[in-house]
């Protein structure tokens, strides 16, 4: 497979890569590390114009504390957060989901941070060569008007699979998105749409810029299911973050669960259900497992190579590992 004809651009500041983004809007896309773009470019499924590397701007790679939040560049290289102390101590569930991206090469030469919070929601039924979609009737994200994943579906149910996402969303992450002549910040969990063909609320001439996570003095988990340790997307994964009170007690918890739906679901009820609970309580931890389970059941579609009984069995168990881990953390 092949990589479609485009225009290369290579800005060396980040001025000039937000006045490429507004001159071709749609017509471009951001070139990173180019795992994921790259790929759906060479099976049809992209064909932009112009590409617009982020190789030269290194004023998007870092990690750093700063009023009250851990900053990181959106082209900080998942190497570095791996490699990094304040990650490991402060955003432990980022560091986990990191380390299960891709495989080392992925991660050392070209993944980066803000490339995995914006590859495009996956589906097996549709993540395939042009050879091979063209054997069958064009699905909603293919300009069709059916859904593969979802029998009788009015709407597109690909899924996000990102790692680093559903850590960032349990870790209340938001995101900083730039444009020439100003940026906004979006809470993370606002970023995501219900639209599997579009699943990002975000401009053609925005620019991720930075994330940034609030440090709120407790610990984070993060768990994932794939078939294999390196390569693989998550069949489930969760990410929970548990702050403790003076009296050994949950004051606050995030549980969210990713690779089960358009966008990693934050779980308001199961999360709700843990404040106030004792950290070493497992009947608490289970029961927010089991209700964290069936919330996401509701969203689970057949389109990443697994049945959906044994995925949504699944969800359980990576929310009670992580919880059991965030709070041995805390205890420790």
């Amino acid at each position: 497979m092949r990589l479609p004809r485009f225009k290369y651009l290579g800005p060396e500041t980040l001025d000039q890569a937000l006045d490429l983004l507004n001159t071709h809007k749609d017509d471009a896309k951001i070139l990173a590390g180019g795992t994921d773009l790259l790929v759906r470019m060479k099976k049809g499924l992209l064909k932009p114009k112009a590409l617009i590397s982020l190789k030269a701007l290194n004023e998007l790679s870092y990690i750093k504390k700063q009023d009250g939040y851990i900053k990181i560049g959106a082209r900080t290289p998942l190497a570095d957060i791996i490699a990094s102390d304040l990650i490991q101590k402060e955003a432990r569930a980022l560091f986990q989901a990191c380390e299960k991206i891709g495989a080392v090469t992925i991660q050392h030469y070209r993944g980066t941070i803000g490339g995995n919070i914006l590859q495009d929601n996956r589906c097996h039924h549709y993540n395939q060569s042009d050879f091979h979609r063209s054997g069958r009737q064009a699905c909603h994200k293919d300009g069709g008007k059916i859904c593969y994943a979802r029998e009788e579906a009015d709407r597109c149910n690909s899924t996000c699979q990102s790692d680093g996402a559903t850590a960032l969303m349990a870790l209340g992450a938001g995101i900083i998105l730039a444009q020439k002549g100003g940026k906004r910040t979006v809470d993370l969990t606002d970023f995501y749409t219900t639209d599997g063909i579009m699943p990002h609320a975000m401009e053609s001439h925005e620019l991720l810029k930075e994330i940034i996570i609030p440090v709120q003095g407790g610990q984070s988990a993060y768990h994932r299911l794939a078939y294999r340790s390196a390569i693989d997307y998550p069949i489930v994964c969760a990410g929970v973050f548990l702050k403790p009170s003076q009296k050994n007690e949950i004051a606050d918890a995030r549980i969210v669960v990713g690779a089960m739906s358009r966008s990693p679901l934050f779980l308001a009820q199961a999360s709700s259900s843990l404040k106030g609970k004792k950290l070493n309580d497992t009947y608490a931890f289970k029961k927010a497992a089991d209700v964290s389970m069936d919330s996401a059941a509701t969203f689970a579609v057949h389109n990443v190579g697994a049945t959906l009984e044994y995925r949504c069995a699944m969800v359980s168990q990576m929310v009670i590992q992580a919880l059991e881990q965030a709070a041995a953390a805390i205890k420790a």
